[in-house]
């Protein structure tokens, strides 16, 4: 039996989180979606951690590159794999993601349902 994780999806894009939801409950994953980075954040502070979190950059509001930073600051998800989830796929966001402490980056136009989900595991499976 394969391992069961916690995912919190990130994004401002209602179709997306419903997609890559759906993809990760049929995988037998716990799956929360957060319809943008605030939502996102005061899940972060208030629900117990997640093993997973695919963010994305560009939201309105809070992008995803200020969740992280926020998250990485006050260290509100220590154990949990962070992955940016962005259409945003220049060397500059990748290497600012890397900075910021992200455990992967998936650019979204070049990666079907099932890869990202393959990705996820295979980042969250990974020994530290």
């Amino acid at each position: 039996m394969a391992n069961t994780y916690r995912i919190f999806l990130i994004d401002d894009d209602r179709f997306l989180l419903d997609m890559y939801a759906v993809k990760f409950k049929a995988g037998g994953h716990d799956v929360t979606a957060f319809q943008g980075g605030k939502e996102g954040l005061e899940a972060l502070r208030t629900l117990p951690p997640p093993d997973a979190v695919l963010l994305d950059v560009v939201m309105p509001e809070i992008g995803g590159f200020d969740v992280l930073d926020t998250v990485r600051k006050e260290k509100l998800i220590p154990q949990a794999k962070v992955i940016i989830l962005s259409n945003q796929g220049q060397e500059s966001d990748m290497k600012r993601a890397k900075d910021l402490g992200a455990n992967g980056y998936i650019i979204k136009a070049s990666a079907i349902p099932s890869e990202v989900y393959s990705e996820t595991i295979s980042i969250i499976e990974k020994p530290a």
